[in-house]
C-alpha cells in the first residue's frame, strides 16, 4: 500500500463540495491549527510488543473525533512543517536512533 498525503489550501471551507467514499470515509471534519497546536489537544499512545516498550504514536484530542493512526502520524508531521516553533514531535522511529529535537523556547 502506498500513502501520499497532500497538503494545500484549498481556500474557504464553505465552498468546498466533498464526496468522499461512504465505504472508507464516515465524516469529514476540519480543526483548526490553533486547536491542534494546543498541548492539552495532544496525546500519545505507547505499545508494547514481547512485553517491553515498542513505539509511540501521537493523538490529537477534544474535537469533534480523536485522530488517531496514520491521520496522526501525517498531522503530527505536518505541524512540525508549518510551525517548527511552536511543534515539536516528541514521537522517534525505533531502530534508527534518532529522536525529535527538543521544544524549543
Amino acid at each position: 500500500m502506498l500513502v501520499v498525503p497532500v497538503v494545500a489550501n484549498l481556500g474557504p471551507l464553505e465552498d468546498l463540495t466533498l464526496s468522499p467514499n461512504p465505504d472508507e470515509v464516515a465524516e469529514v471534519f476540519t480543526l483548526p491549527l490553533e486547536h491542534l497546536l494546543r498541548e492539552e489537544n495532544q496525546g500519545y499512545t505507547h505499545f508494547r510488543t514481547a512485553g517491553r516498550y515498542g513505539y509511540t504514536l501521537p493523538v490529537f484530542l477534544n474535537g469533534p473525533h480523536r485522530i488517531w493512526g496514520l491521520t496522526a502520524i501525517v498531522t503530527e508531521l505536518t505541524l512540525e512543517l508549518l510551525a517548527p516553533d511552536l511543534y515539536c514531535r516528541k514521537t522517534h522511529v525505533p531502530g534508527r536512533g534518532i529522536t525529535a529535537p527538543q521544544k524549543r523556547a
